[in-house]
């Protein structure tokens, strides 16, 4: 029985999987500062997760207490849907859209010219 190319399958799934995620920690951080300066104390990420889902995550401070939100964005036919802390899915009103659009666009020329150099 020859175990080795199970063990070297799994070991380069297993790099692929930690080079992907090293890749939406950097885009997250190019994300974040889509819109400007990032505040001190604050955290801000913005990414593609995968091909029909973008995150934007925030976290601050303020009165000595944290807080976060989490806005997953994803693409379907039947239109564009958000949740906010895991809660229900929604339709974007058109000024969300615009926004997720352009922010998308903005992302999308950032990540490519990070690559590109």
């Amino acid at each position: 029985m020859n175990i080795l190319p199970r063990i070297t399958t799994r070991s380069h799934n297993d790099n692929l999987v930690k080079i992907r995620q090293k890749l939406i920690r950097q885009e997250a951080k190019m994300g974040g500062k889509l819109f400007g300066p990032v505040p001190k104390g604050t955290q801000r990420e913005f990414f593609c997760l995968d091909e029909k889902s973008f995150v934007w995550h925030e976290t601050w401070n303020e009165n000595g207490r944290q807080y976060s939100i989490s806005t997953r964005y994803e693409v379907r036919p039947e239109g564009v849907f958000k949740t906010q802390n895991g809660g229900s899915y929604q339709g974007l009103t058109i000024t969300e859209a615009v926004n997720l659009y352009n922010a998308v666009g903005i992302y999308r020329d950032k990540v490519a010219a990070a690559y590109s150099n």
